[in-house]
């Protein structure tokens, strides 16, 4: 636990077949190994990535997969929030700042929706007239195929907490998630497709308490006790991580 918190890694240990981790470190192959011995040992490992159970992300990226938006091209996410000088100080020591904290949760929805990229380039900067060196001012830009995202982090925005966003673009329209009191997502569509109507419409899709905590711990729990298979891979964990760490100049 020591190396971990050393590496960056927030988790949560309990007693019990399982890890919960709600932030991963620096270290990918720390994070091969622990993942291959948890398989070995019959062990399970859930990621705290809140969005993946979020009521709103999952009706977004549903649309997409859909094909309700048409042809996927653009995927944009931002999360920005004003830091305090002792997160600063803490976060100052990783090379992707801002980004490695919270970014991963962005990635990850990237990466549920489009799979691993095949160029991963991040603008890691730092902006701040505070001399600290922190990177709190971040843009990486995931390319596909035929699509891009784009994620964003930022340190200024002094109400970024209700500026945070999920959004899918299409061919034939958009979905916007936004994920705080109340949640939001906006579905701009130019032809009806699935449950949605054309034109612009904005819905409040219901959220159980602690904005998609509650359904992340009643999946886990069905893993653990009868044996369930999780909506995401250890695969799809580590791809997903590499690419954060290799946006953020950690590899």
């Amino acid at each position: 636990s020591e190396k971990a918190a050393s590496d960056g890694c927030a988790f949560r240990p309990a007693e019990g077949p399982w890890i919960v981790i709600e932030r991963l470190g620096a270290d990918l192959g720390g994070l091969r190994k622990l993942l291959a011995d948890a398989k070995r040992r019959g062990r399970a490992v859930q990621m705290g990535y809140q969005w993946r159970y979020h009521s709103g992300m999952q009706a977004a990226i549903e649309a997409a997969k859909k094909g309700w938006l048409g042809r996927v091209y653009r995927f944009r996410a931002s999360i920005d929030k004003p830091i305090l000088a002792d997160e600063r100080r803490h976060l100052a020591k990783y090379r992707g700042g801002m980004m490695f904290s919270e970014g991963c949760h962005l990635v990850d929805r990237a990466t549920a929706l489009l799979g691993k990229p095949v160029r991963v380039n991040g603008f890691i900067r730092h902006h701040s007239p505070v001399a600290d060196g922190l990177a709190d001012n971040n843009l990486i830009v995931l390319e596909y195929p035929s699509a891009l995202a784009e994620i964003s982090l930022g340190g200024f925005d002094p109400h970024g907490n209700q500026h945070r966003y999920v959004e899918i673009l299409g061919t034939n329209g958009s979905a916007k998630a936004s994920p705080f009191a109340p949640v939001r997502l906006t579905v701009t569509l130019k032809e009806p497709m699935g449950p949605y109507k054309a034109g612009e419409q904005t819905l409040e899709p219901p959220s159980p308490p602690g904005l998609g905590y509650t359904p992340d711990f009643a999946e886990f729990a069905a893993v653990i006790r009868n044996g369930a298979t999780p909506s995401y891979s250890a695969e799809h964990d580590l791809m997903t991580h590499q690419v954060l760490l290799e946006a953020c100049g950690m590899l």
